[in-house]
């Protein structure tokens, strides 16, 4: 066994190394675009890495127990055999899936297989060519296989000590090749992920992963329907495009949320866009909103700024919180669209759009990006550039989330003073604000112990106001819009359905020409992405359902709390959950719920919000023209 499993990770090395490489040379003028081979092949060892560790677990770790028996030999040796063939196999289908697809296989390959009538008559018509040669190609590869394997081989007994030593060193092998890192976040795909080619992104995978990933990810492709009830097409449509004031019939047929958008603001450029979001800084810090007055800085910039003081987040998650602010897209009780398979391109995003509009976009994170997918998404849907924590220069804190805020906000200051005439959107995203509290000494005055959430507040809050004297001294900030939100409240809990107050998020805009105001209306999240687009100028088409807060209101929040969701419209809380009748409440700031009677219409409008994601989602309707969503 120990002799066979040595054959097996060699030869998959080889194998899979050599179909990447064919594949790069394939693609070789998008990979030169993209950053050259060496990216593409020390990732894709990372990934081969962490699958035929994966393959051969069982039998390594077995083998010093096991190995000298001829039956367990014999099984390990056919075992071995399987997967080669599996490897080489998905890898030979890979260039005919790339034509088709422009990317590796993936869930469509697995969806396809319950067709099998209509699915072997398209390629016996289409693709005979191809089918035969690939075919051939396994055919010489089992054969291969088969000669390496077999006649499997018993290992030579081990003594009783050891067996528990060698065991316990190929488990460890194991175990580091499986998470692919040494870090405390294991390998994913957005871990390779190195440029804004969706397509090379891929080749850094081999074809057994990403279908297995793909598969392992279909479990969060919750739908709506499933969970609260189904409602017809053409009136999920006409209640959510009337709430966002969207002309019925839509323009675009296909595309029913698709609409133009002209700005409010003229200015002889467009504006440069900063969105600063906040890890888990909920209103109930601010003395401003009604909380404990942790944010004196952050108050102090909502005296200065349009403060939207009733801005509701739509999850509990930093992924809902940037699906929200930077796609503008809604919630559902499906994971965010940063962390699902079919979003991961061709899905509608600020940073595509602004693209569009000659934009450089580039997302700023002090820990590793590909924590929550979301370096691959990024990268897949319009951003140019991602920086993380490896590339800051001498941050002066690391925790355990990464480079502290100040770090974070150093970084931002000196990219935004070295941008030339280039318009630039960039999404700066803080981790300090995060279990186990850790933040550089002497910044603030703390109380009790340091490592709470309430001294980290106060370190978020010091890094934040420093960050904007720099701002406000600097060549940007007149060309420059900003927000500032909370992804998210921390300690999200109550004994409600949907603890509505532990939504509520500051929303302050700032810089630019902004005129400074408290604005008390009812809003969202989705709300922030439409009315940003207004504030810097640009004229454009979106998909975006949220309201353009400078020319209408949306009286409405909308929250998904795990499988529970809430559609709050002026001082009425509906509440869907699963399998269980809509119920509504009274809501009254903070924590007051009255029971109501159903307002029949109230929660018809709610479930066609609740539908209406997950129907863009599945449908591939949320992208802009000519840039489908990823299969």
């Amino acid at each position: 066994m120990r002799h066979s499993t040595l054959i097996f990770v060699a030869a998959s090395f080889v194998l899979l190394t050599l179909s990447r490489l064919a594949l790069a040379l394939w693609q070789r003028e998008r990979m030169r675009n993209a950053g050259g081979l060496v990216p593409l092949m020390l990732g894709g060892l990372r990934i081969d890495a962490h699958q035929i560790a994966v393959l051969a677990a069982a039998p390594a770790v077995l083998s010093p127990w096991l190995g000298h028996y001829p039956l367990a030999a014999a099984i390990a040796s056919g075992w071995y055999l399987f997967a080669f063939v599996l490897l080489a196999f998905l890898e030979i289908a890979s260039p005919a899936f790339i034509l088709e697809y422009d990317t590796r296989p993936n869930r469509l390959f697995v969806e396809y297989l319950k067709h099998p009538r209509e699915v072997s008559t398209m390629l016996w018509r289409g693709y005979k060519t191809a089918l035969l040669g690939g075919l051939a190609a396994v055919a010489l590869l089992a054969w291969a296989g088969y000669a390496i394997f077999w006649p499997p081989r018993p290992d030579a007994p081990l003594s009783w000590w050891q067996m528990p030593l060698a065991s316990l060193a190929i488990l460890a092998v194991v175990i580091l090749s499986i998470r692919g890192t040494l870090g405390h976040r294991p390998i994913n795909p957005s871990s390779v992920a190195y440029c804004g080619d969706g397509m090379l992104n891929t080749l850094a995978l081999n074809s057994l992963y990403s279908v297995s990933y793909a598969i392992y990810s279909m479990k969060n492709e919750k739908s709506a329907s499933d969970v609260y009830g189904g409602m017809d097409e053409p009136e999920m449509h006409e209640r959510v495009l009337a709430q966002a004031g969207l002309p019925r019939p839509p323009a675009h047929p296909d595309y029913p949320s698709l609409h133009a958008q002209p700005a409010t603001r003229r200015t002889r450029r467009p504006l440069n866009l900063v969105i600063i979001l906040e890890e888990s800084l909920g209103a109930q810090y601010s003395a401003a909103l009604g909380g404990m007055g942790l944010t004196p800085e952050l108050d102090a910039l909502a005296r200065e700024a349009w403060s939207l003081t009733r801005c509701y987040a739509t999850g509990t998650r930093s992924v809902r919180g940037l699906e929200a602010v930077t796609t503008g897209f809604l919630p559902t009780p499906a994971q965010a669209v940063l962390k699902l398979p079919r979003s991961q391109r061709g899905f509608f995003s600020l940073a595509d759009l602004l693209g569009r509009h000659g934009y450089h976009s580039r997302f700023i994170y002090g820990g590793e990006a590909h924590f929550d997918n979301m370096k691959g998404f990024f990268l897949g849907n319009g951003f140019n550039q991602i920086i993380e924590r490896a590339d800051f220069d001498n941050p002066v804190f690391v925790g355990t989330w990464g480079a502290s805020d100040e770090d974070m906000f150093n970084e931002l200051h000196r990219r935004l003073s070295a941008d030339g005439e280039q318009p630039t959107f960039t999404l700066a995203f803080s981790v300090s604000n995060h279990t186990p509290w850790e933040y550089p000494a002497g910044r603030i005055q703390t109380e009790g112990n340091p490592a709470t959430v309430e001294n980290t507040v106060r370190y978020a809050d010091w890094a934040l106001g420093r960050f904007f004297e720099q701002a406000k001294a600097s060549p940007y900030w007149e060309n420059t819009v900003f927000l500032i939100a909370a992804d998210h409240d921390s300690r999200v809990f109550g004994a409600s359905l949907v603890p509505v107050r532990h939504f509520h998020i500051p929303a302050v805009v700032l810089g630019g020409g902004i005129e400074p105001r408290a604005d008390d209306r009812l809003v969202s999240q989705i709300d922030l992405p439409p009315t940003l687009l207004s504030l810097i100028g640009v004229d454009t088409e979106h998909p975006m359902i949220g309201h353009d807060l400078t020319r209408s209101t949306p009286d409405r929040a909308i929250m998904q709390y795990d499988s529970t969701y809430g559609y709050l419209k002026g001082s009425d809380l509906l509440v869907l959950a699963p399998n269980r009748p809509a119920v509504q409440f009274r809501y009254c700031a903070p924590e007051t719920y009255d029971a109501a009677e159903l307002d029949r219409e109230l929660a018809r409008e709610a479930l066609a919000h609740a539908l209406w994601p997950s129907w863009a989602y599945r449908e591939g309707r949320y992208c802009l023209p000519g840039r489908a969503p990823s299969a």
